[in-house]
């Protein structure tokens, strides 16, 4: 990344000020313009790139052709065109803290404190705390994204985590078996005295592969063949050949939320195409296909960066600065009527400004994954309700929606009460004590019990993350001291310390980002908070089909319209009329909606 003089002094003022006031507790121009340093010293300091590591082979990009050029491609390759393999399915994950401080600790300290405790005494829900500014659409819909983003694929049989369990734990075997994450396939074998490296098994780019997949078998099961158009069931739900690669149900983490928006922009892309025929009718399967899915996917990064993250980060200035992040500072209105002022991003927004990768090949980060481990979202109980009327169609506990359940249910009750359900059901508060029972004695569809609070702590140490007072230090944050200023509940406070044997160096990073005080509105915390400043817009930064090939020309005039025209109330209105009642007056589709009248 390119600095000056003036950028330099201005990231030290901001950095300065925000340790010793805070960026929060400035007046709102003061915190916008502090943001904006703190985003510039994280693009400088917080960018590493594992590409460095001893390599047997990363995956190899096919032949190059015409096609390429103005299309996403299955795997994720040739989106840069001069390092075409860049952010392709089977490439690693990055990082946001230097490399050598990546290392996992070694036995006993990798298990200490027992993960199993940590669940039980910090993170299990003894009462439901409800996120009331959000409804549990937003729950699944980050579930929705990270499904596009990342995974580390099927983990290890072989040499699992043995975590040893107090007499009385009621947990089906003891000691307790968690399965560890898979090598990196690049990595050649034996200890060559690099951190461990590990490996994205779909696309790092924002390409909606969670509809369209991260290979070309998946890909050829969800097309139709027709029109440029994805496979759905005469009913309007989605539906994979019985011959697919993947099925979804047998994919563990898949449940009823994952099935309505995986429906809801399937029917999205499959209305782009028939907006694009009427426009192009000379246009073939293949040409119709790859703009419908330029555009769809576009359409999710800018419902994620201008509707959900305003709404589970409800401050005055992210409302402000997400909507800049997309339109920049003149705005949605001036950029629809005239397009670019500026190729600078700070006033016209990032798409359609040069691609830029801050001197770092691009890549996901394992910081990223680590941060965006909000399970608390989703609630135990469900009340399913019908649209019409608000009357109630069935009471459901979470495994109830979850793996094959998830069709059965979608299919018994339909989208429309469905979506309804969501949009009026709070989904949890993201903090400690809150994290749903039914994920500490998960039933995945191999078979296997998981508790997913002890994998979660386990998997953030595991893969070498910073616990949460170095991860603090290395975000530019003040380490905590106290565990009274962990966090602003006594009780947890004394939990903590007990639990962690009054070593506050020694607190998980999940556990801080839950219990640390936050900002106005924010639903996670500001520590995370952090890496999503330089990520979020990192992602988009460096696409090139969000950056320079982000023009009419690429996704084509009545692409690019659509692209402007719609969100998601637009989406759900479309598809779902009758839900209008509901939606009347709602400016966020994120945030509750309206009860309808008996």
């Amino acid at each position: 990344m390119r600095t000056t003089r003036f950028s330099r002094l201005y990231m030290r003022l901001t950095e300065a000020i925000d340790k010793t006031i805070g960026w929060a507790n400035l007046p709102l121009p003061g915190q916008l313009a502090t943001l904006a340093g703190i985003r510039m010293r994280m693009r400088e300091k917080n960018l590493y790139d594992t590409g460095t590591a001893p390599s047997n082979g990363q995956p190899v990009p096919g032949p190059s052709d015409d096609r390429r050029l103005v299309a996403r491609t299955a795997d994720g390759s040739y989106n840069d065109l001069d390092q075409p393999a860049m952010g392709m399915a089977g490439s690693r994950f990055g990082r946001n803290v230097p490399i050598d401080l990546t290392y996992p600790e070694p036995e006993p300290a990798m298990l200490t404190p027992n993960p199993r405790t940590v669940s039980l005494e910090l993170l299990t829900r003894r009462e439901f705390q409800p996120a009331t500014t959000l409804n549990v659409l937003a729950a699944a819909w980050l579930q929705f994204m990270i499904r596009d983003w990342f995974s580390h694929g099927k983990n290890q049989t072989e040499n699992p985590w043995k975590i040893p369990l107090a007499q009385d734990d009621p947990w089906p075997e003891h000691p307790m078996t968690i399965l560890r994450t898979d090598v990196d396939p690049t990595r050649p074998p034996g200890n060559d005295g690099f951190p461990p490296t590990f490996a994205n098994t779909e696309t790092h780019w924002w390409d909606g592969s969670q509809l369209y997949g991260s290979d070309k078998d998946f890909q050829k099961f969800v097309r139709s063949g027709t029109d440029g158009k994805l496979v759905i069931d005469p009913d309007g739900l989605i539906a994979l050949h019985p011959d697919a690669p993947v099925q979804p149900s047998n994919v563990a983490g898949w449940w009823l939320g994952l099935a309505v928006l995986q429906t809801l922009f399937t029917l999205e892309h499959n209305a782009i195409c028939d907006h694009l025929k009427a426009t192009y009718p000379a246009w073939s399967d293949d040409d119709l296909f790859d703009h419908a899915r330029l555009v769809t996917s576009a359409l999710l990064a800018k419902i994620h960066t201008v509707e959900w993250t305003p709404a589970i980060l409800g401050h005055p200035a992210l409302q402000i600065a997400m909507r800049a992040n997309w339109w920049g500072l003149q705005n949605e209105r001036l950029w629809n009527l005239f397009g670019r002022f500026s190729p600078n991003e700070v006033i016209s927004g990032i798409p359609g400004s040069p691609k830029d990768h801050f001197g770092v090949p691009y890549s996901l980060t394992e910081e990223f994954v680590a941060v965006y481990r909000m399970h608390p979202l989703i609630p135990d109980d469900w009340s399913l309700r019908a649209a019409a009327n608000d009357a109630s169609l069935a009471d459901k506990a979470f495994p109830d929606l979850a793996g094959a359940h998830a069709m059965e249910v979608l299919t018994q009750y339909g989208m429309r009460d469905l979506l309804y359900s969501f949009g009026t059901i709070n989904p949890g508060a993201i903090v400690l004590h809150n994290y749903p029972r039914h994920l500490q004695h998960f039933l995945r569809p191999d078979g296997f019990v998981q508790d997913l609070a002890a994998t979660d702590i386990l998997r953030t140490r595991e893969r070498g993350v910073p616990r949460y007072n170095a991860f603090r230090r290395l975000v530019h944050r003040p380490p905590v001291t106290r565990f009274e200023d962990l966090t602003e509940n006594r009780d947890w406070a004394e939990e903590i310390r007990r639990v962690y044997d009054n070593d506050i160096d020694r607190v998980d990073l999940v556990v801080g980002l839950y219990g640390e005080p936050r900002p106005q509105g924010f639903g996670f915390s500001d520590t995370a908070f952090r890496i999503f400043t330089v990520m979020a817009s990192r992602r988009l930064n460096s696409d090139r089909f969000f950056t320079t090939d982000f023009t009419p020309q690429v996704y084509s005039e009545a692409g690019m319209a659509w692209l402007q025209q719609n969100s998601m109330l637009t989406v759900l209105q479309r598809h779902y009329p009758a839900l209008l009642p509901a939606l009347r007056g709602v400016t966020n589709a994120f945030a509750p909606w309206n009860r309808t009248a008996p």
